[in-house]
């Protein structure tokens, strides 16, 4: 299209430029995209992106000066090392349709030019204009969509439409708002919108990006939830410097692996993986109908881009009525109409990296009583397919393992996983919070009350532990009256749970006072025999807790000497005010 701009519009594209800022896989820490971020508006005269836009859309040149823009963004795209192997993710504002010289076809010539490939490419698209009432939100994603572009909605759970604009448009990505991710781990309302977010939209094949990430803590909420990339400040800042643009970001790499999760250790997914050879989205339907007579064991295609990006899933129930039948046959072989059936085909799979927490397959696929399986990817390209039957025998030998480790009582972890989790504690480049829990005064309550109400307090005891603790803690039941639990920590936040494990301690001295009879606790103690067989006054329960710190270590402690550190303090706990000792291992 011709450039219709004024010489004072193209002024001001001279300097204009683009910051791009890294968006990662959450597993690995490799690079998957950059986004374009415009800078230096500015030096152009506007205080902010949108009152620039604001004033081109005035002016009606919007959608002239956002050619020009892509321009410039894939110009400077090009110069990112390994750009080929990326995807730029350009920001659209959804008033272009409003323009009176939009026309089709202009980004393809745009990228030919620079011979970046269309898959390359996202456009990235938000509702903030979308309070008139008018459908170009909508509009716009359908045109890209509908000539085969990537399609991300940004700042998704803040705008208008919510979960309809999964139903009606379904993106191929959609990026979780910093709203919902600030803080989210000390957040457990936060915790269970994204999971929520997260899970249906990657049931629906949407990948999901936790944008704005600020601090360690956030990465590794989102991760274990099962966002598939992450993006913000905490991995880098948006950079005017290709050359700043890394491949790999070893700080993120180095904390994905180091708190690995345990049951990913458990399970080795790859030895359940079906390696089903993917077909192209670009194939013919002939392809499709040799697949599913050569393999005739299998119920499922996987669908993949030229890239190996997965798409989705062709089940044979879909294509039965074309199979079995020679006008449905002829049909699907039908040159004409063969490229555009077999896209109409596709039904959405749930995709997960293979990296991903166990944990959280299980759940997502548990979500969705409807799916054949799980789609797994190695750094955003197809590895294989993890079956239904495959999941439910994981989560049937899970179910026994754990039968096997935990508590019969509680039904918590034992000891046999207390210490598994110990030594991944000592080998992690990480800082943890440990607490043992001792209950006071339990075999007076116990010898007076019977073990059957020595039970109820202990199961008290646990379901305060659950209730009050975020899932992202290890709980555990040691034996007895003694518990145990353990989180990793962002160094600038322990106070937030040295807080958690007072509050647990304050609400079980005031919870177990109703296992008391009313004299007891106007008494506030009861009279049994001591160890030595003499009768004393013992004060109603409480629980101690001897808390040690774990910092970010050079040399390595073994776990006796944890244990003995733990064991060692009770003693002082119980003489606290509080209840609580603290220690810190450097």
């Amino acid at each position: 299209m011709e450039n219709e701009l004024s010489k004072t519009w193209i002024d001001k594209l001279e300097i204009l430029d683009f910051a791009f800022q890294p968006i990662l896989n959450i597993h690995t820490g490799k690079i998957f995209a950059v986004e374009a971020l415009l800078r230096n508006y500015q030096e152009v005269g506007y205080k902010s992106i949108f009152s620039l836009f604001d004033e081109v859309y005035k002016h009606r040149i919007l959608y002239t000066f956002d050619i020009q823009l892509r321009h410039k963004a894939l110009a400077k795209f090009t110069q990112i090392q390994n750009h080929q192997e990326l995807k730029l993710f350009y920001n659209l504002d959804n008033r272009l349709f409003k323009m009176p010289n939009f026309s089709e076809g202009n980004t393809e010539i745009i990228l030919q030019q620079y011979n970046v490939k269309k898959k390359s490419i996202c456009f990235e698209i938000s509702e903030r204009h979308e309070i008139s009432g008018d459908d170009y939100f909508e509009q716009t994603i359908g045109h890209y969509k509908n000539s085969d572009y990537c399609i991300a909605i940004d700042d998704f759970g803040v705008g208008y439409s919510g979960y309809k604009l999964l139903y009606d448009s379904t993106p191929d990505i959609i990026k979780i708002d910093r709203f919902f991710l600030g803080n989210i781990e000390q957040d457990l309302k936060k915790q269970l919108m994204v999971r929520n977010i997260t899970h249906l939209a990657i049931q629906l094949g949407i990948k999901v990006i936790a944008e704005g990430v600020e601090t360690e803590a956030e990465l590794l909420t989102c991760q274990r939830i099962g966002c598939h990339f992450v993006q913000g400040y905490f991995v880098q800042r948006p950079t005017l410097k290709t050359d700043e643009i890394l491949d790999e970001y070893e700080h993120i790499k180095k904390i994905v692996k180091d708190n690995k999760r345990l049951d990913n250790r458990a399970y080795k997914i790859k030895t359940y993986i079906e390696k089903i050879k993917p077909l192209d989205a670009a194939s013919h339907t002939s392809s499709l109908i040799e697949f599913f007579n050569t393999n005739k064991n299998t119920s499922i295609l996987p669908i993949v881009h030229e890239d190996m990006e997965p798409l989705g899933i062709i089940q044979e129930s879909t294509i039965k009525e074309y199979l079995y039948s020679p006008f449905g046959r002829s049909l699907l072989l039908n040159d004409s109409y063969a490229k555009s059936k077999l896209k109409k085909l596709i039904t959405p799979c749930g995709i997960a990296d293979i990296n991903s927490d166990m944990t959280n397959i299980i759940e997502l696929f548990s979500n969705n009583p409807e799916s054949l399986g799980i789609i797994i990817t190695k750094n955003t390209r197809y590895y294989g397919f993890l079956s239904a039957r495959a999941i439910i025998t994981i989560m049937n030998e899970q179910n026994l393992l754990y039968a096997k480790e935990q508590n019969p009582l509680t039904k918590l972890p034992g000891n046999s996983m207390i210490e598994n989790y110990m030594a991944q504690t000592m080998r992690a480049e990480a800082s943890h919070l440990l607490c043992y829990f001792d209950l006071d005064n339990f075999k007076a309550f116990n010898d007076v009350y019977g073990f059957r109400n020595g039970d109820r307090v202990i199961l008290l005891f646990a379901d305060i532990l659950k209730k009050q603790l975020s899932k992202e803690y290890f709980i555990g039941h040691i034996g007895g009256d003694d518990f145990f639990s353990a989180i990793s920590f962002d160094k600038n936040n322990e106070e937030i749970y040295i807080d958690s494990i007072t509050k647990i301690v304050q609400k079980f001295t005031e919870d177990v006072k109703s296992f008391y009879n009313q004299t007891d606790r106007e008494s506030a103690y009861i009279e049994a025999k001591d160890r030595d067989g003499n009768m004393k006054k013992f004060p109603l329960l409480t629980v101690s807790a001897s808390i040690v710190i774990v910092k970010v270590n050079k040399s390595r402690k073994c776990v006796q000497i944890l244990n003995a550190v733990l064991s060692a303090q009770k003693k002082y706990a119980k003489n606290e005010v509080n209840h609580i000792s603290i220690s810190s291992m450097i």
